[in-house]
């Protein structure tokens, strides 16, 4: 009792001096801590800047006591004197108990107790109400940014025993606001419908649910105003303005008005271009990159492009740092604008080293071989892109990022720093899929795509099915030269029942081997060569049909065959899965060789070309020509290497294999021509988030198979329309489509829905 009257007196004393300005200093030689429940005396001192021996005056007490505030455990902070000794009195802000949401649908509790942690606001923490001002501002804050501007959101605070409190935060969410009217103001060139279809924003419609469209937000009113100056600038209103908008908003907090204030300006031409400045090139060789050009309409849009182009062949050559500016001037009168681009391309800029990152199973060797900028050349930001591109081809790396920094000390060096996320290259899979032709598929793989982290891919493959049953293996090496030349063979047997597969009754059973090279001629084009050995033994049944027959008794039924394959190919795809920019062009040649037991030859040519329409939206433009036929004793192609057509991977609508000639028993025996072409528009799924397994399209096909090219009709041509989806499911390609025949015969066999899963698309 007495030292609580000593402490309370020099408390009282301590008042009585600060206010008559008059603090007593003295030496300190004890400091005690009275008040704490749960903070440790240790934590106090750590934040308390005065100990022992330290002389305590009035400029250090204030000092103190602002340090102990701001800790954040204390509302209430006293010192005082006890002879020499410095009593530091503190009263504890609460612990938080419990924290406790109410009516917050839109948002969940969970997402939102661990976003409080970042701000120190949690269960078990030290509750400060100004804290929990703040978490009520950022709450709403984000049901605002959800278009939600009615919500009321009420805390209560309830005291606990243990100096606790019980923090209960009730959210009433209201509805959404929706905008109703965006009106522009000023527009006498393009009316409201015409500018307002490139807006983000827009009023209400049936898919207002999915795209929210109709919410309003501050970030893409800006976006939309960004797309609005560009639209007109991009059509010649060098002097288009937004002068004001105004976002008003309802009474009752439900709806939303915008309105944009703007002035179009006049129409202006372009009546010169020139070049200027350290081009580094001939003149005349950099106008190819100009997009735009006297005579035309002034476009923001294509003065861009040509900034870009220009910087970009400046970048190929090592000036990775080209800063080229456009000068215009501007002639009021004749309503004309000059283009003056001036070019600083700045110092060419060398790489010093190469380095990777993240590649904890892939070694460097093979990272570097596909790189096409080299150390100590000069840097192109073209060849650095590129090696970018061609590591993401490979399929061994979820991502793959660049970056370029200066090198310390110098201005005329980079680095080149690629940084890889590595994904699993091996699998071990064995799965059931199910075609409408060839019935249940049974398949196992062990498939190693990036062996050992060397890149060689090696396969182990068992697959089952009405129509076929395979065994192979195969080993591809694409770095057997360190000039990419790759290497690889492969050993099979096959099992096949042809009348399975809705063609001519027979079986097959042969087995074989191959070994190919390839060679890159530059960055898109390879060519491919191979030998090839097989043998292959006919069955036939009782019911086989005259042709099957006729060619058995002239050529028997076992064969011994060595053959050469060829191929070209030039492929500019930015990716083998989903393409959505880029080509492939191939043509492939098989030759039985002179002294086989069969002597053919197959010659096969196939084109894709994928045009991006919009960002979600592709233009797919596919075809196909196939032509065979045998030579030396051999008249025509074996039945059994015949072209088919009909079906989820030729023409749509049609059963499977089921166009073309006939034998006699009226199956399909396909021939030695086959011609197939398809168009289609891909899209994303659309009413789910950006998925790279997906993808559906509207297409158009055509396509047959003839006896041979002399005998090939356009009016022959088997057509189909309809809609298609491509999904990579985990047992394989699962493809369907849903085709309606256009000029089918009452003789052909169609079918309005096919799949087929677990098989190669």
């Amino acid at each position: 009792m007495l030292s609580v009257v000593r402490f309370t007196f020099a408390l009282v004393l301590l008042g009585w001096l600060i206010s008559a300005q008059a603090f007593e200093a003295f030496v300190i030689d004890d400091l005690r801590v009275e008040g704490l429940e749960r903070i440790s005396e240790g934590t106090v001192y750590n934040s308390f800047p005065v100990q022992a021996g330290d002389l305590f005056d009035e400029p250090l007490s204030e000092k103190a006591i602002s340090t102990l505030y701001k800790s954040g455990y204390f509302h209430n902070i006293q010192v005082g004197r006890d002879g020499n000794s410095l009593i530091i009195a503190v009263k504890e802000r609460p612990a938080i108990k419990e924290i406790v949401f109410d009516g917050n649908s839109d948002i969940e509790t969970e997402p939102l107790l661990d976003s409080l942690k970042d701000v120190g606001f949690f269960k078990g923490g030290v509750f400060n109400r100004s804290i929990l001002e703040k978490v009520e501002q950022e709450l709403q804050r984000q049901y605002f940014s959800r278009g939600k501007y009615s919500v009321d959101i009420d805390s209560t605070i309830t005291e606990e025993k243990d100096n606790r409190v019980t923090v209960k935060i009730e959210v009433s969410e209201g509805v959404v606001a929706r905008i109703r009217q965006i009106n522009i103001v000023g527009n006498k060139v393009y009316d409201d419908e015409v500018l307002l279809k490139s807006f983000q924003l827009s009023t209400p419609n049936l898919w207002s649910f999915y795209t929210k469209r109709d919410q309003y937000s501050k970030q893409k009113l800006a976006a939309d105003l960004e797309s609005l100056r560009s639209y007109y600038q991009d059509r010649g209103h060098i002097k288009f303005n937004v002068d004001s908008t105004q976002v008003s908003i309802s009474a009752d907090k439900k709806d939303i008005y915008v309105t944009v204030n703007i002035t179009e300006g006049d129409r202006y031409t372009v009546k010169e271009v020139r070049l200027s400045g350290d081009l580094k090139f001939p003149a005349e060789t950099l106008f190819p990159d100009v997009k735009i050009n006297a005579g035309e309409v002034f476009s923001r849009k294509d003065a861009t492009r040509t900034i870009d182009h220009i910087s970009k062949r400046l970048g190929s050559q090592g000036f990775a740092f080209a800063n080229i500016n456009m000068m215009p001037e501007v002639d009021d009168e004749a309503k004309e604008v000059t283009l003056t681009f001036i070019a600083d391309p700045g110092k060419r800029v060398y790489v010093r080293r190469i380095n990777f990152a993240g590649n904890t199973k892939t070694r460097d060797v093979v990272l570097r071989q596909e790189m096409r900028q080299m150390e100590g050349g000069w840097f192109s930001n073209q060849k650095v892109e590129r090696s970018r591109t061609r590591l993401q081809r490979l399929g061994y790396f979820e991502e793959v990022n660049v970056e370029t920094p200066a090198v310390p000390g110098t201005n005329d060096q980079v680095d080149v720093n690629m940084s890889v996320t590595e994904q699993p290259s091996a699998s071990i899979s064995a799965g059931i899929g199910y075609s409408q032709t060839s019935g249940v598929l049974l398949n196992a793989n062990l498939t190693q795509e990036n062996f050992l982290g060397t890149g060689k891919h090696v396969s182990l493959a068992i697959n089952n099915s009405a129509v076929n049953r395979v065994y192979s293996f195969n080993y591809t090496n694409p770095y057997y030269t360190v000039d990419n030349v790759s290497r690889g063979f492969g050993l099979y047997y096959r099992s096949t029942d042809a009348e399975e597969a809705n063609i001519t009754n027979y079986t097959t059973d042969s087995y074989g081997g191959n070994l190919t090279y390839g060679f890159p001629i530059n960055e898109f084009d390879t060519i491919r060569f191979g030998l090839e050995a097989d043998h292959l033994k006919l069955k036939l049944q009782d019911n086989a049909s005259s042709e099957v027959k006729k060619f058995v008794a002239e050529n028997g039924k076992v064969f011994n065959n060595f053959g050469l394959t060829a191929s070209w190919s030039h492929d500019t795809r930015n990716r083998r899965l989903f393409p959505t920019d880029g080509g492939l062009h191939q043509i492939s040649g098989e030759f039985k060789l002179p002294g086989s037991d069969l002597e053919y030859y197959r010659i096969n040519l196939r084109e894709q070309q994928y045009i991006p329409l919009t960002r979600d939206f592709i233009l797919s433009l596919k075809g196909s020509l196939n032509s065979g036929d045998g030579y030396h004793n051999l008249h025509k192609l074996p039945f059994f290497e015949n072209y088919y057509a009909g079906g989820v991977r030729s023409v749509r609508g049609y059963d499977d294999n089921t166009l073309g000639p006939k034998d006699d028993r009226n199956d399909p025996i396909g021939a030695g021509f086959r011609f197939l072409t398809s168009a289609e528009i891909l899209f994303p799924p659309p009413f789910v988030e950006k998925s790279n397994a997906l993808r559906f399209g509207l297409f158009v096909d055509a396509g047959n198979v003839f006896t041979s090219a002399n005998a090939f009709d356009v009016d022959d041509l088997k057509m189909s329309a309809g809609l298609s989806a491509i999904w990579m499911s985990p047992v394989g390609p699962f493809a369907v489509s849903l085709a309606k025949t256009l000029n089918d015969k009452p003789e052909d066999d169609t079918r309005l829905f096919q799949f087929t899963i677990g098989v190669p698309f």
